[in-house]
């Protein structure tokens, strides 16, 4: 049998990770339904048995009726294909769930249960799916599992597998955690998961990866994923970008710039070939006198969708050394910052950048 599994799509996300105007995160957020609406068209391309999603279709404390109407007909009008969906922490299922209030199409299936629970595909090909109760401390689904019948068995749910560096997610928490060998251990060929957003094709489980951008800095190749069963429980996996957008990070050196357009210039020249979203870090050395405002910059790439602004490592180009040298108050006041010791390299910076634009008649005392 074919599947094509998604998870983690978050519809009617806030965005507020990427630091959109809210104009910007609306157009994203419909974005996150174009990608829906690719994920359907992939399945009818490749001519899915069935479609799967491991929780987290949308988010239970935004979403609008508006989206419950546009979910609902979605996969009404794929019937008679089906539509497995295990609920995460984000879409769990409890009374004010979209999944309870709505009124579903025959061919849609929301596990239900606390527990996991079997759901016959073919004959000798069992999936087994659960869902989240509530947003937190849901236990883990694998603990004390192990299938009652005989042939190849499949698992749907959003859960958090242990002991994997996982980098830009040690923060997730762990929602229905669970060890890789578990699987094995229960008698379940495959799982199919949801929860973390970098994508993962391990031996025996995979993690799709969120289908659209939700952040910046993402990587891994995230999308739908194809997946062949095999008679003998192998799994054959393709992935395919379903995306409408793109969000791209980058640096940008404003080393030289003397003025606030010759940081746009820098921006423009670096944003050119993108579309979509964009954050840029601004690194680099700055002549004094320049009036660096992020939020100044945010249209300085007209051909993006949203541009993100933020100060990496950017200093005003002040000889620190020459002027602690100096016998007068500005060299003093450096004298003094620079000896400081209760406050952080960062309070410094700030400090001294503040403190020096004050001292030559500035009024754009905010600091880089």
């Amino acid at each position: 049998m074919k599947f094509v599994m998604f998870s983690d799509l978050h519809l009617d996300a806030q965005f507020g990770a990427l630091g959109l105007e809210e104009q910007a995160a609306r157009v994203r957020r419909q974005a996150l339904r174009d990608t829906l609406e690719r994920i359907i068209t992939l399945a009818g391309e490749v001519k899915a048995d069935a479609l799967l999603c491991g929780g987290d279709l949308y988010e239970q404390e935004r979403y609008s009726p508006d989206t419950a109407a546009f979910v609902q007909a979605t996969f009404r009008n794929i019937q008679p294909l089906p539509v497995y969906i295990a609920p995460g922490n984000h879409d769990w299922l409890g009374p004010a769930s979209l999944y309870r209030r709505m009124a579903w199409s025959p061919n849609v299936r929301i596990f239900k249960g606390s527990a996991l629970e079997a759901v016959t595909l073919a004959e000798g090909l069992t999936l087994w799916g659960a869902a989240h109760h509530a947003p937190a401390n849901t236990g883990g689904f694998l603990d004390g599992f192990r299938v009652d019948r005989g042939g190849l068995h499949l698992a749907l749910f959003h859960g958090a597998e242990q002991g994997w560096p996982l980098l830009d997610e040690e923060d997730k928490a762990p929602h229905a955690p669970f060890c890789a060998e578990q699987i094995g251990q229960a008698g379940l060929d495959h799982a199919f998961l949801g929860h973390y957003h970098r994508p993962r094709d391990a031996e025996r489980h995979t993690y799709p990866g969120n289908p659209a951008p939700l952040t910046f800095g993402e990587d891994g190749e995230r999308g739908a994923v194809i997946a062949t069963i095999h008679p003998d429980g192998t799994v054959l996996r393709q992935r395919h970008t379903v995306s409408t957008v793109q969000a791209h990070d980058l640096i940008v050196d404003v080393t030289g710039c003397a003025s606030q357009q010759d940081v746009r210039a820098r921006l423009a020249e670096a944003t050119l070939t993108l579309r979509g979203t964009a954050r840029v870090t601004l690194t680099g050395e700055l002549a004094t006198g320049v009036d660096l405002r992020p939020r100044d910059l945010v249209n300085a790439a007209p051909w993006l969708e949203a541009l993100v602004v933020r100060l990496g490592n950017v200093r005003a180009g002040y000889d620190l050394e020459s002027i602690r040298g100096e016998p007068t108050v500005r060299g003093q006041f450096v004298r003094d910052i620079l000896n400081a010791v209760e406050i952080s390299e960062e309070q410094r910076r700030r400090i001294l950048l503040t403190g020096l634009r004050a001292l030559d008649g500035r009024i754009d005392l905010e600091a880089l």
